[in-house]
């Protein structure tokens, strides 16, 4: 006896209209709009949502009223008259101010780098009497604004400054100091990413004699690259931006920041004309774009390679 195959008909699939692009598969018609059109179209609102006060400061610094609240978003005419009153110093010392506040950034932010790095090796990999207190006792710390123990910093800053003029009030480096012990809260934030990575690479290198600054500085910190640009750039934009501690520490004109000069050319100005400080948050927004885009690239080299690894 010989037994006939069947043949069975494969009907295709139309719930899912598909075409093929560069190999892969791509929902068409309603397919399309409901794996990903839907998200488009969020991203759009979310993206306008983001861009539109930004819109009305840039459209500020150039519009010769210098208001936000009346006219339209797009000014009938176009003035650069507070970039220049900004930049030539005629009125405000605006490129002293944005000297400091670029020194007290970058020095900041690398040293907290550095020393949150340290701490949270240490806190990850090292086991002491004291650890486990140790870390709550900073995150507790860290739960309190820093501006609660203004007074008592300004008293031991001013003490500080009759031994040591350099670092008393009215300085930079005081200012600094004040600053860096309240950036540490990213202690947390690093040790996770240490954490994170396997203990079995500390112990061959250990193997192969190597100590723990040879660990530290040749072995993890490649591979934590990503998340010390993420914390150089949270600090640097927290510095930049800090108002409440620059107000009480920093008086002179020649040692203020941005943040303490722009809100004196608020407060100096009763006519309501943004336009001065709206200029000048577009020009103290240009350094911060342009670490984002040079730390962007080993964000992304560092996040691939670990995913390699």
């Amino acid at each position: 006896m010989t037994r006939t195959a069947s043949t069975t008909s494969v009907r295709p699939n139309k719930t899912r209209p598909m075409k093929i692009r560069n190999g892969y598969e791509v929902p068409r018609g309603r397919a399309w709009w409901r794996h990903l059109g839907w998200r488009y179209i969020v991203g759009v609102i979310v993206i306008a949502f983001m861009l539109f006060p930004v819109l009305y400061v840039v459209s500020a610094s150039v519009n010769p009223i210098g208001s936000v609240a009346s006219g339209s978003l797009i000014p009938k005419s176009l003035t650069f008259d507070y970039y220049r009153q900004l930049l030539s110093g005629t009125r405000y010392p605006f490129m002293r101010w944005y000297g400091n506040t670029l020194l007290i950034g970058l020095v900041i932010a690398l040293l907290e780098v550095l020393f949150s790095t340290m701490a949270a090796y240490a806190f990850s990999r090292m086991r002491w009497r004291g650890r486990r207190i140790g870390l709550f006792t900073v995150l507790l710390i860290q739960m309190f604004p820093q501006f609660l123990s203004s007074v008592a910093l300004f008293i031991i800053m001013s003490e500080v400054g009759k031994v040591l003029p350099q670092f008393g009030l009215n300085t930079l480096a005081g200012y600094g100091l004040v600053l860096l012990g309240g950036t540490m809260g990213n202690v947390w934030l690093m040790k996770g990413y240490f954490d994170s990575i396997p203990r079995d690479i500390d112990e061959a290198a250990m193997i192969d004699g190597a100590g723990h600054f040879t660990i530290f500085w040749k072995i993890l910190m490649p591979l934590v690259t990503p998340i010390l640009a993420v914390n150089f750039l949270l600090t640097f934009i927290h510095v930049i931006g800090e108002y409440m501690l620059a107000s009480v520490f920093l008086t002179d004109n020649k040692v203020k920041t941005l943040s303490i000069g722009l809100y004196g050319i608020i407060e100096g100005d009763q006519s309501g004309n943004l336009g001065l400080f709206c200029a000048g948050s577009i020009l103290l927004c240009i350094p911060v774009v342009a670490i984002f885009l040079w730390l962007q690239k080993y964000i992304t080299s560092g996040l691939a390679a670990g995913s390699v690894k």
